[in-house]
């Protein structure tokens, strides 16, 4: 183990840490509500009609609801598209809650962030394992003829399709392991995955996001950065479990494992 790896090691924790305890992180997410199962347009304490319509939301406000957009008192109607960047920059707001709109296979939703949550009132910090060597190891990636896409269960016990790009081979602890990735825009991996701790010891799943192969597939599997998925902060994610033959036969005591 090299001091410098440690140190970014140490750096990378205590910024997740920070990030998932920010205003808007993931511990902020009181509720996500998908507008087809209220079709009369109001949402659980929140303020306003929200109807899904075509390829948007449009949401009616009086003044007595009292919601901003864009900063700014807002009355009437909008059609609203998705929002694409974090929680604190959604278009709407009540107060300091946030009110972002997403969609997932064609089902529109709002979900609440509020700075308030209890969730991030008592929120201690993130069980990590500190960096150890053994638990880096160089994998090679193997892309598919054409991307994949498989049906898996969701944390909020729908299922929704999960793609795939490829395959990451790698070796760990003298056995040659594989897990099915997916390929981010920017060229990293993504793999939800399960091991011999999961649910004894750690989370019942967890994220890994090596970065991008070079041209010839390679990559650095670190389990030492292991993340703990947004359900794991927030009941109210819905995270995708791990698709089939991503839980591994070896125990992986690295990364994040559970909230303190």
């Amino acid at each position: 183990m090299t001091r410098d790896a440690f140190g970014e090691w140490q750096q990378w924790h205590e910024h997740r840490v920070a990030s998932v305890s920010a205003p808007y992180g993931p511990l902020a997410l009181t509720g996500t509500h998908w507008l087809e199962d209220h079709p009369g347009g109001r949402l659980p304490d929140i303020p306003g009609i929200w109807a899904a319509e075509g390829d948007g939301v449009v949401l009616t406000a009086s003044e007595a609801d009292g919601l901003t957009m864009d900063g700014r008192p807002f009355t009437g109607e909008v059609r609203l598209a998705a929002d694409p960047g974090p929680a604190s920059a959604a278009r709407v707001a009540h107060g300091e809650r946030r009110l972002v709109v997403l969609v997932r296979e064609g089902a529109w939703g709002v979900r609440d962030f509020d700075p308030g949550s209890e969730a991030r009132r008592a929120f201690r910090g993130i069980k990590a394992t500190p960096y150890e060597p053994r638990w880096s190891v160089p994998g090679r990636f193997t892309p598919y003829d054409s991307g994949r896409t498989v049906r898996v269960d969701n944390a909020d016990g729908r299922q929704r399709g999960l793609g795939l790009g490829g395959e990451l081979a790698f070796t760990l602890d003298g056995q040659e392991l594989t897990l099915q990735v997916s390929v981010k825009s920017d060229g990293s991996l993504w793999a939800v995955f399960g091991d011999g701790t999961s649910g004894r010891g750690s989370y019942r799943f967890r994220f890994l996001r090596p970065a991008a192969p070079d041209a010839e597939g390679r990559t650095t599997v670190d389990f030492n950065r292991a993340l703990l998925p947004p359900c794991a902060f927030a009941d109210h994610f819905i995270c995708p479990f791990p698709p089939p033959g991503n839980t591994l036969g070896v125990a992986v005591a690295a990364g994040e494992r559970t909230l303190l």
